[in-house]
């Protein structure tokens, strides 16, 4: 099995439902900071009642904070135990959609939303090619919408490494290997790896791309963020 392979199906075996949620619920201050401030920029960027795509959902841990803006929300996953751990937790939310279905394979018409997030450094976790991704986000954008992206402030480095160190002391995720962990990149001796992305990094993918303005901002010095808007 390839490495995209692999960590696409630790998220979906591994790390999900509960498991997934207790790594929230072993957050340190810090990160529950990092957390707050990343849903914060992104509900600032979200009009009333637009319609919110996220990809990679989970169980739609941010969806309680979405839905101070929305109702019509749409997550897809490629963790059926994920959409259902989720579906039991926002049962009395109809206009929650629930999708079984993989980022390297977005099976959306052109011009479905006005929202796509990939936030949380999904850029990485996903392993897809990220000039795939942003043009597929782009792809199912509507014309004047959003598509965000974040990936860690290179700043926030120890405190990323601490959360990391404290999932793999519970189990979550396997030991670090810290031979192969370094420069923002965080290997596990079980196969599972974490990268993040530069503004340089970003701006090398949106130069191919004629349909889009962007805003690449740091918050919290925490989150680096890649705002893609379709023109």
């Amino acid at each position: 099995m390839g490495k995209k392979s692999q960590n696409r199906t630790y998220y979906a075996e591994k790390l999900s439902a509960s498991r997934l949620k207790k790594c929230y619920d072993l957050a340190t201050p810090r990160i529950s900071q990092y957390l707050y401030e990343e849903i914060k920029f992104v509900l600032e960027l979200i009009p009333e009642n637009n319609h919110v795509l996220e990809l990679g959902c989970g169980y739609g841990r941010i969806f309680a904070s979405l839905l101070h803006k929305t109702h019509n929300i749409t997550g897809i996953d490629n963790s059926f135990d994920n959409l259902i751990y989720g579906k039991s937790l926002y049962m009395e939310e109809p206009n929650i959609h629930w999708i079984h279905m993989d980022v390297s394979n977005i099976e959306f018409n052109d011009n479905s939303f006005d929202i796509v997030l990939c936030i949380q450094n999904g850029i990485s976790a996903f392993k897809v090619d990220p000039e795939t991704l942003f043009h597929e986000s782009i792809r199912i954008s509507k014309p004047g919408g959003r598509a965000i992206f974040s990936t860690y402030a290179t700043s926030f480095w120890e405190h990323r490494l601490e959360w990391f160190k404290i999932q793999s002391a519970h189990g979550l995720i396997g030991e670090i290997d810290y031979k192969n962990t370094k420069m923002g990149k965080i290997v596990c001796e079980d196969g599972f790896s974490s990268r993040t992305f530069s503004p340089q990094e970003f701006k090398t993918i949106i130069k191919k791309m004629d349909n889009v303005i962007y805003k690449i901002a740091e918050v919290d010095s925490s989150s680096l963020f890649c705002v893609l808007t379709k023109k």
